[in-house]
């Protein structure tokens, strides 16, 4: 089914998207079509060590620039923020070992809830939670990894102009759902990311009142553009659908195994 949504609003979203890595970046490297950004405080997250593509690359030197550009890490890890390039860079990399997968960019269209319920919290509020969640989710997780991956959060805080932490309240005053948001009032894009429904509280609503919270506040700020990414063959694009979300493109991984000693699971 073919979007209604204007192309236009595709190429507002990468733009955020790849600002969004530069600013969190701790340092990145250019090359002709993108950059590479790291952060050595968290070295065992892939969020924070990669290589983007945001632009026309040469899709053959692709494989062999990830190499040298990520030599010191224990893993490849490559994002590819256009189809056509994506395509393009699919045999290249599928060549090197490389594994494709991909996300849906999905935007939001649907009507805008009053309120939420949901309230804007801390880094300190969100550590245990977001713990237990990796804990979880990868239970063979090293515990610097998951150190890596719960802590990487203050580093978003540079990644856009309003970086706001969001959670929903069980009935014992525990977290039961959090996520994060990142707004640019000044392009009038928001991105809602990495939310989350600790496994004692799903389906209770905690998820729903923290999305609802963080569109709000989107719309508050004059963000037009609200968007969120899902993977393709998980249920929550179905869920996120049924909330006023319409995908409009998607999001390229290239990632390959552990070529030195490390953590031997996906890493996020």
């Amino acid at each position: 089914m073919t979007s209604a949504i204007p192309g236009s609003e595709l190429h507002r979203v990468h733009a955020f998207l790849s600002d969004f890595d530069r600013r969190q970046a701790a340092r990145t490297v250019d090359f002709p079509g993108g950059f590479a950004a790291f952060d050595d405080a968290y070295p065992l997250s892939r969020g924070n060590n990669h290589v983007l593509v945001d632009g026309e690359t040469d899709a053959e030197a692709l494989p062999a620039r990830t190499e040298e550009l990520m030599g010191h890490l224990p893993y490849r890890h490559a994002h590819v923020l256009d189809e056509a390039v994506a395509a393009a860079c699919l045999g290249p990399m599928s060549r090197a070992g490389y594994q494709h997968t991909a996300s849906l960019l999905m935007c939001h269209t649907g009507p805008v809830e009053a309120r939420g319920g949901a309230r804007e919290v801390d880094l300190d509020a969100l550590r245990g939670p977001v713990t237990a969640s990796w804990h979880r989710i990868a239970p063979q997780a090293a515990p610097e990894h998951v150190h890596d991956l719960v802590e990487r959060r203050a580093a978003r805080l540079r990644g856009a102009e309003v970086v706001r932490f969001l959670a929903s309240y069980g009935p014992a005053g525990e977290v039961a759902a959090w996520a994060d948001l990142y707004l640019d009032p000044a392009s009038g894009v928001a991105q809602i990311e990495d939310l989350v429904t600790d496994g004692a509280h799903l389906g209770q609503g905690h998820a729903g009142a923290v999305l609802d919270t963080a569109l709000r506040l989107a719309a508050d700020a004059g963000c037009t553009t609200r968007f969120l990414t899902a993977r393709v063959n998980d249920w929550p694009r179905r869920w996120y659908a049924r909330k006023g979300f319409e995908t409009i493109g998607t999001m390229s991984r290239f990632g390959r195994p552990e070529v030195s000693d490390g953590p031997r699971f996906r890493t996020a």
